[in-house]
Parts: C-alpha cells; sequence; structure tokens
C-alpha cells in the first residue's frame, strides 16, 4: 500500500513536469497547465530580561511548502495540489518540540459537459501523514504517533461546483473510502487511531496481532474558499466532512482550517491560522501522575501565529 502511495505521487508530478517540457519544446504552443510554487519560513521569538512579571524565553519556527500543478482545457480538468509543513519549538528549560507536521497531497480529475458549466463530474484522491513522530509532552519516551501511524487515504467519486472567479470549489461525493494506515506495530496493537488492537492471553502474551489498516465506505463534502477579503489580506478557508456508511453512520469527522495572509511585500507575509479537527476514531491521551492514559474523543484546536519570509516560482 505504502509503496503504491509513492509511485502514485512521484507519477502525478512526473507526469504534470513531462507534459509541461514537451510543451516547451514545441513552438506557438499554449500549454493548459498552471503551475504554482510557495517555499516559506516563518519565525516566532520571546526574549526577556530583568521581566519583573516573569517568562521564559522561546523561539518557534515553520518551514513549509505548497506545490499546485492545475490543468484545464475545454471540458476537462485535473487539480493537484501538494503541501507539507514542519514547526518546532524551542522554550527555555525544555528540550525543542514539534508543533506543526503534516504531508497532504490532493488530486481532483473532472469533466463537464460544456465550457459554460460550472459542474463538473469524476473522482478525487487525498493522502495525508508525517514527517515525525508525535508525543504527549512532557513524555517524549513513548510515541503517540509516526510516519504512517497514521496515515489516511481517501479515494472516490463525485461531484465538484467550481468558480475561479470567486475562488470557489465544493466537492460532494456519496461514495468515498476511507482508508486509516497505522505501520507502527506497538500502536496498532494499541487500536491507535481506530483500527482493531490486538488479542491477549490472561498473562499479556499477543494472541493475535492489531491490524495495521482500517476501511470505511461513506460520504465526503469537501469545500475550499480563496479570495481577498482587504487589501493585502487573503483568506483560504477548506473544510471537510466525512461519515461513514458502514460504523457510526451520522457521526461526523471533521477537519477544518481558516489561514489569513497579511502581506507586507513581495517576500515578507504574516499569517494567522486556525485548525479545528474532530474524529472519533482518534482518542485524547494526556500524561496523569507520570502515567499516559487514553480518554474519548476530543475537539482538537490548534492556533498559529507568525511572521516569515515567502517565495512564490
Amino acid at each position: 500500500m505504502i509503496k503504491k502511495i509513492i509511485i502514485f505521487t512521484v507519477l502525478v508530478f512526473s507526469t504534470v513536469s513531462f507534459s509541461q517540457t514537451i510543451r516547451t519544446k514545441v513552438p506557438d504552443t499554449i500549454s493548459h497547465w498552471k503551475k504554482v510554487n510557495k517555499v516559506g519560513l516563518d519565525f516566532t521569538q520571546i526574549s526577556f530580561v530583568n521581566w519583573s512579571a516573569g517568562g521564559n524565553n522561546s523561539i518557534s519556527g515553520l518551514a513549509k511548502g505548497n506545490f499546485t500543478r492545475n490543468y484545464l482545457n475545454d471540458n476537462k480538468k485535473w487539480d493537484n495540489e501538494l503541501i507539507v509543513r514542519y514547526g518546532i519549538n524551542k522554550q527555555e528549560g525544555q528540550d525543542i518540540r514539534k508543533t506543526d507536521d503534516q504531508i497532504n497531497l490532493n488530486s481532483t480529475l473532472g469533466y463537464r459537459r460544456d465550457t459554460v458549466c460550472n459542474w463538473y463530474y469524476g473522482g478525487k484522491f487525498s493522502f495525508l501523514t508525517q514527517f515525525a513522530n508525535g508525543y504527549s509532552y512532557p513524555n517524549v519516551e513513548k510515541a503517540i504517533s509516526k510516519p504512517f501511524a497514521p496515515a489516511y487515504i481517501f479515494l472516490g467519486v463525485g461531484a465538484e461546483y467550481s468558480r475561479k472567479d470567486l475562488g470557489f470549489n465544493l466537492y460532494l461525493s456519496p461514495l468515498t473510502q476511507k482508508t486509516t494506515l497505522v505501520i507502527d506495530r506497538r500502536l496498532a496493537n494499541d487500536g491507535a487511531f481506530g483500527v482493531d488492537k490486538a488479542l491477549y492471553d490472561i498473562d499479556g502474551n499477543v494472541i493475535q496481532n492489531g491490524k495495521q489498516h482500517r476501511t470505511e465506505l461513506g460520504a465526503l463534502i469537501n469545500s475550499q474558499w480563496k479570495t481577498k477579503i482587504m487589501t493585502n489580506i487573503n483568506l483560504d478557508t477548506r473544510a471537510t466532512l466525512y461519515t461513514d456508511y458502514l460504523k457510526d453512520f451520522g457521526n461526523i469527522d471533521v477537519d477544518w482550517q481558516i489561514a489569513l495572509e497579511m502581506v507586507v511585500n513581495k517576500y515578507v507575509k504574516a499569517n494567522i491560522g486556525t485548525h479545528l479537527l474532530y474524529d472519533n476514531d482518534i482518542k485524547n491521551k494526556r500524561e496523569v501522575d507520570g502515567i499516559q492514559i487514553t480518554e474519548g474523543p476530543r475537539l482538537q484546536i490548534k492556533q498559529i501565529v507568525g511572521i516569515g519570509l515567502e517565495y512564490t516560482f
């Protein structure tokens, strides 16, 4: 499964690059491909000297990239996006901690009946995982997540309403398969992220290992809106809603991101972002008297504020 995902990712961007290369060799040919590459680095720093109210010195960094390859030719379109993010924080008296970690690939293929219609019919593929281990700090001995543990794969068919003039997309799928991968054996045996956990005998020995994948079949709604709300202030909000037909139908997984980009100049930008996540299969973990305990699902909220450099090419 992992090899198939890697091969698919390479094929998507290799196909796009190859197609663009071929087109550049043919004179007087208009390319139907549009590509945008953005790389950036955000910083946040706080320091105190003789500060009577107290406080800890800290510094944070976030490296990020956004790469799009979009094809549009009459009634056909193929949109591809790769998002990568990795952030760390160093606070006085503490070791370096991870603050953000994401690898997200999205690919949508669509066909419409004519060039004036805003509805496309086709399919959507999404893949999401992380670069490094995650921990329930201050416990750094036992990881609660790892690369490909979890990894989420969405593959389905549906219809997309696309308005490029408004920066708005709405994708509706009545049939989407969601696969959850947990390739780490310990996490799989613990039943992390909704996979079936291991079976043990009365002495604590493993009788049957936990499953390293889980498959669901349900409905998916995905939307994105990108617009300029004020001079030099851009809004990008995207939301994903998913419910499984086979288990807990009506229980909705929510993934909602809101990002404000404030442009200082061509290279310097400030960013404010909020990420809300709810998944009934993700159990909350926390430290109590040095012991890591598992609770029920919780609404997860992440907020990011930073200023840094961004280069588009």
